[in-house]
């Protein structure tokens, strides 16, 4: 269909998304409607339209000033007192632009999305234009955790409510981040997949998992899943039994299903899976159990098992003369149980590897690649294009699993496309995407277990505390496995350039002891106390943090119990985020002041998202204690309830 036959159709739209929103979010909802538009590469990509269509544009008065190159994200109003109707001209002229760029023979015409099952892999790729969706685990393939949607803002951000909660019927805690796709939501937990209608929090289907009572013997860290992928009509999930499974998106029943790895060895899978150039890429867990880790590639369609890339190399491979001689690889650890980020343009995704098994360094001399570590793999192979090691030996469950946030940000003047972690040992590692060079590696927090990381060769430089550990001495470690950053995700904001996180500020008194491997059972050889603690000391902070300093633009303390849920930053000069005591708070991003909270009826641990539904903007928090720190402070967190749920929020209308 001409994009100018459509043009009716999408305006009578508009009067309802003009209301209580700017023209910005307006554009970027209304863009990612058009399904019907044929989008070029060139227009897509920012380069202007022909100048016969501009005229074209211009003869139907359709805006003042049409700017180039034409952005779907930086399109600008000029000219105009009248705001509808000037974004109605606006807007009509991108769509004549889309039409009559797309007829261009010279031009391959690419669109947004298309008749049939979805989401697409081009709307996977687009994740975040169209606002009524949120289709990646991270809220894009870079995993920002942004949304330029600014309908809640900083003023009016008071006026936040409940419009609904619907129970998720478990007890075992809630860490995943839903996805939305044309008005339906999909949450999982440990034990049921469900799809909730966004307009009303009315369940449409719910699916069990089904695991035997004794899988959670073998989960370290509590038993809970991180979230679902979607793509081609399909919800994939990964089970803790190791399983992988496909589910039909409008009625929840199974298409297929497959064992991933025997549970019973130690194996355990918590990660939400990832799709990825039509393939989808799952991780692992069970580093504490003695396992050899490893990452997977799936057929989407068949569940055919495509490939493995083992984390610890084997006899013949690349990596492998970084184990001791002997089969100490095959305990070797290396988990990867946080998903990865991907970047469509170099078509690589980049995933984080977990400790070194066990954790006495002791038994397994060497720098056992690819412990705590970050690869990055091609999707229909596998093949590690490149990897950096954060930790060689690494001896503290200090792991690199977190998430790897891709940006393109100025490196001594000059734009480079990085990936950036904040690693659970406390240093800021802002690396080339490309290649893996090393381009910064800053402290964010306490550290007394290495000096600095040296630039030239990317290792850590040990102090005395650590050789004192190596010796079997007891020491004081900071940070300690707690983490100065646990696996709760930051936020980048492409705006201010800042990185937004929950981190801790504790030590732990640790040293090595002997361990013997039995299958499915713990393998860690490690002695773990607490610390003597100075009193008023934070347990913890919300930082927001340079990238390339590591230094604190502002840092808001947490006195008593560390939060354990993502950060999501918007436009709106906002930062959500939660409280294991139940509260949902937003933040100011500017100050990292608290400017509302609401008490939830359990434990927050799991991931904020906001999108658009029919021009309104809701955020959306899954609800309910779990996971490893409430394990870890029992007494702390004794009385609040279990139970999970959703709560869904929006302005209350005056």
């Amino acid at each position: 269909m001409p994009a100018q036959a459509g043009i009716q159709k999408y305006l009578t739209v508009l009067d309802s998304r003009l209301r209580g929103n700017d023209e910005t979010t307006v554009v970027q909802s209304f863009l990612g409607s058009l399904d019907s538009v044929k989008w070029t590469t060139e227009l897509r990509s920012g380069v202007a339209a022909t100048s016969a269509c501009k005229e074209l544009a211009l003869a139907n008065d359709c805006c003042y000033d049409f700017p180039s190159p034409v952005r779907k994200e930086t399109v600008i109003v000029t000219g105009s007192n009248h705001r509808r109707s000037t974004v109605k001209k606006l807007l009509i002229a991108v769509a004549l632009l889309a039409g009559c760029a797309g007829t261009a023979s010279e031009q391959a015409p690419v669109r947004i999305s298309r008749p049939g099952p979805g989401p697409t892999q081009d709307e996977l790729r687009n994740d975040g234009w169209n606002t009524d969706n949120v289709l990646t685990y991270g809220m894009g393939y870079h995993q920002h955790r942004y949304s330029r949607l600014k309908e809640i803002n900083k003023s009016n951000v008071r006026r936040l409510v409940p419009v609904w909660n619907l129970s998720l019927s478990s007890n075992f805690g809630e860490q995943g981040q839903p996805l939305v796709y044309n008005g339906v939501m999909f949450v999982t937990n440990a034990e049921y997949t469900t799809a909730i209608e966004v307009a009303t929090g009315k369940q449409i289907w719910r699916t069990p998992v089904g695991f035997d009572p004794a899988v959670p013997r073998v989960v370290c860290c509590g038993v809970s899943n991180k979230g679902p992928a979607i793509y081609n009509g399909k919800v994939f999930r990964a089970t803790i039994d190791a399983h992988l499974v496909a589910l039909d998106q409008k009625t929840g029943k199974e298409v297929w299903k497959q064992k991933v790895v025997e549970w019973k060895e130690g194996f355990s899978m918590t990660g939400a899976p990832q799709v990825a150039n039509g393939v989808i890429i799952t991780g692992i867990s069970g580093a504490e159990f003695g396992i050899r880790g490893f990452i997977d590639g799936w057929d989407p369609e068949t569940g055919k098992h495509l490939w493995r890339t083992y984390t610890i190399p084997g006899p013949g491979e690349k990596g492998h003369d970084t184990w001791p001689v002997g089969d100490a690889y095959l305990r070797g650890g290396a988990s990867t149980w946080i998903t990865g980020s991907y970047d469509p343009e170099l078509d690589l995704a980049y995933w984080g590897t977990g400790n070194a098994g066990p954790w006495n360094p002791t038994v397994r001399p060497g720098d056992n690649l690819y412990t705590a570590s970050v690869l990055a793999i091609r999707p229909k192979t596998g093949e590690i294009v490149w990897y950096f090691q954060f930790f060689p030996n690494e001896m503290y469950d200090l792991d690199a699993n977190w998430e790897m946030i891709i940006a393109d940000i100025p490196v001594n003047g000059v734009k480079r496309k990085v990936t950036m972690q904040l690693t659970r040992g406390g240093f800021l590692y802002v690396l080339d995407r490309t290649n893996g060079e090393l381009l910064s590696a800053q402290p964010f927090e306490k550290i007394n277990w290495a000096s600095h990381v040296d630039m030239k060769t990317g290792r850590p430089v040990e102090t005395e505390v650590s050789k004192r550990y190596r010796d079997g001495e007891q020491i004081e470690l900071w940070p300690s496995q707690w983490g100065a950053k646990n696996w709760a995700h930051a936020a980048f904001n492409p705006e201010t350039g800042l990185l937004y996180a929950n981190t801790m500020h504790v030590s732990r008194l640790v040293r090595h002891r002997p361990v013997e491997y039995k299958p499915g059972q713990r393998y860690q050889g490690f002695e773990n106390l607490p610390a003597p603690r100075e009193p008023g000391l934070p347990m913890g902070h919300m930082d927001a943090i340079d990238p390339m300093t590591g230094k604190h633009k502002w840092r808001t303390p947490i006195m008593e119990i560390p939060n354990y849920s993502a950060m999501l930053a918007t436009a709106g000069g906002l930062l959500f985020t939660g409280k294991q005591t139940g509260e949902l708070i937003a933040v100011d991003i500017d100050t990292g002041k608290i400017l509302w909270e609401f008490k939830t009826g359990s434990g927050i641990n799991a991931q904020p998202i906001t999108y658009t539904h029919k021009g309104r903007q809701y955020v959306t928090i899954q609800v309910g204690l779990g996971g490893v720190n409430a394990q870890r402070m029992v007494q702390q967190l004794t009385n609040v309830p279990r139970g999970g749920s959703v709560w869904t929020f929006a302005l209350f209308d005056q």
